[in-house]
């Protein structure tokens, strides 16, 4: 009998242990670079993070967590105290200590020809101070209330592995070395990336021994790879995959609202010779339309945002005017989505001097967010109906962000993950550019408004959340009546998993897979 139940309960864990050996990951978002400073976007980081360690993490619903750094206090107003975790090993057995956070800190900076860089994520810092090897003093020069939110964004380097590492020594793989849970093996982001459990770990030790890290950009092909058994789980499910995926019984869809707003991006820098924009016979236009802000809320008039929610985006999106979802800190639910309106925004144009509207093209990327280039189609339709005649250029990723960041484009698709408040993200996409102040990292249309610059500087500084989140609510207001952005649509974040694998997915929508697990 004894025997019997022993046989049976291996007959029962069997599949278990199997799938515990190793998972496979079909993902939609290229990473377009390893070296976890080099650019700022939601795929490079979801990388970085298995591999690398930062001082805080964050959950599902992005509350933050503690990660190296075990416990951290706000000594004074601009002096924070941050307890780092003993006995953490980076993968060729380095200890890690304060000076490997003081180290990163610097490197940043440094980091040539970023297009998304993460100096925003260290603005305000105006020393570090080692008081023993896992105990830090960061010192800022005004009150930076969300300090531990925004370490969640920074990985942590050896000071001694990549004191003179290079963006090209990550892209090889020769310095994906750090504390996260994963080894780097081999493979590059076109070949795929073998990773290994990090034994080691500090934390949670995940479910697999072996991770099979594939970008597949190509909605289709992604899907196909699922259904056909190559993959274990898909991110970024197409929305007209999503019926037949759930109808499937070997497998499950994940749903999860989000923390992405998808927004139209417009050139408010050029006042004279604009480009991409022509009047109707295709000669150049002397001014630029777009710094008028008539012709602005012309064009959001124009957008019917429930019609791209709905159809367009399947119901896999929320309509919004603003970066956070509803319910969210800073979250200000007065501005809510008002319908199209054509004869208005016909209004508006003629006022601003352009009653028979003008050309324009919109560009955008093809193969990075859920139906990118049907939302940019429905857009130019929805703009064109107005008079502003829109021809739409869709291209890949790589090439489409790198001409963005150059500010190439008049009005180009954008979008800002938000870490669980609006600051971080107004400060990278709208505050004005400035490279040495870490503010406008992203800021790709240049908008500069002083008045917004300083509404914005006092709420990422005050300390009372309450009074915090409704400084944000007002700078969001301000944001909404200037309209230098055309805010569309908050995401939710869709996966497919395998019966047999669990998910809960995050509002992140980082897909790691020391977030995958056996089903028990």
């Amino acid at each position: 009998m004894k025997k019997f139940l022993l046989t049976s309960v291996f007959a029962i864990l069997a599949p278990v242990l199997a799938q515990a050996q190793g998972l496979t990951m079909g993902l939609g978002g290229n990473v377009t670079s390893l070296d976890p400073h080099y650019h700022s976007a939601g795929p490079n980081s979801a990388f970085a993070y298995t591999i690398f360690s930062r001082l805080t993490e964050t959950d599902e619903n992005a509350r933050v967590l503690p990660g190296l750094a075990e416990s951290w206090t706000m000594i004074d107003p601009l002096t924070w105290e941050f307890r780092l975790r003993k006995g953490v090993k980076f993968h060729n057995g380095n200890d890690f200590t304060a000076e490997d956070v003081v180290f990163t800190f610097k490197r940043i900076p440094q980091v040539v020809n970023s297009p998304g860089p993460y100096t925003s994520y260290l603005r305000g810092i105006s020393a570090t101070e080692i008081v023993d090897p896992y105990t830090l003093r960061i010192k800022t020069e005004y009150p930076v209330p969300i300090l531990p939110l925004m370490m969640h964004n920074i990985a942590i380097l050896d000071s001694a592995t990549h004191a003179n590492a290079t963006t090209e020594d990550f892209n090889a793989g020769r310095a994906l070395i750090g504390t996260g849970p994963f080894r780097y093996v081999s493979g590059s982001t076109n070949a795929g990336i073998k990773l290994a459990r990090n034994k080691d770990f500090w934390g949670k030790a995940p479910d697999w021994d072996s991770v099979d890290y594939r970008i597949i950009t190509n909605s289709a092909a992604r899907t196909a790879a699922f259904l056909t058994g190559d993959v274990d789980l898909i991110d970024q499910v197409a929305s007209a995959d999503v019926p037949r995926i759930s109808q499937s019984a070997s497998a499950k869809v994940v749903s999860k609202v989000g923390l992405r707003l998808m927004y139209i991006n417009l050139d408010t820098a050029r006042t004279d010779k604009p480009v991409f924009l022509t009047d109707h016979a295709g000669k150049p236009l002397a001014t630029n339309p777009l710094k008028d802000v008539r012709v602005r809320k012309a064009l959001s008039l124009a957008i019917d945002r429930q019609v791209l929610a709905d159809r367009v985006m399947d119901g896999t999106a929320i309509p919004s005017l603003q970066y956070m979802p509803p319910d969210a800190y800073g979250y200000a639910k007065d501005l809510v989505p008002a319908p199209a309106d054509t004869a208005g925004a016909k209004k508006l144009l003629a006022e601003a001097g352009y009653p028979e509207g003008f050309r324009i093209t919109l560009h955008g990327s093809n193969d990075r967010f859920p139906n990118d280039a049907r939302v940019l189609q429905a857009i130019g339709q929805m703009w064109t109906r107005i008079g502003v005649r829109t021809a739409v250029d869709a291209m890949p990723y790589g090439p489409f962000q790198s001409r963005a960041s150059a500010q190439e484009f008049a009005a180009f698709l954008g979008t800002w993950g938000s870490g669980g408040e609006p600051g971080i993200g107004l400060t990278n996409t709208l505050a004005t550019f400035d490279k040495a102040r870490g503010t406008g990292s992203i800021n790709r249309g240049r908008y500069s408004n002083h008045a917004f610059d300083q509404a914005l500087a006092a709420a990422t500084s005050e300390m009372d959340d309450a009074k915090r989140e409704a400084m944000f609510q007002d700078v969001t207001r301000l944001l909404v009546a200037d309209m230098p952005i055309l805010p569309l649509y908050i995401q939710k974040n869709v996966w497919a998993v395998k019966q047999g694998f669990s998910y809960a997915g995050r509002a992140d929508e980082a897909s790691m897979p020391q977030d995958v697990h056996p089903s028990r």
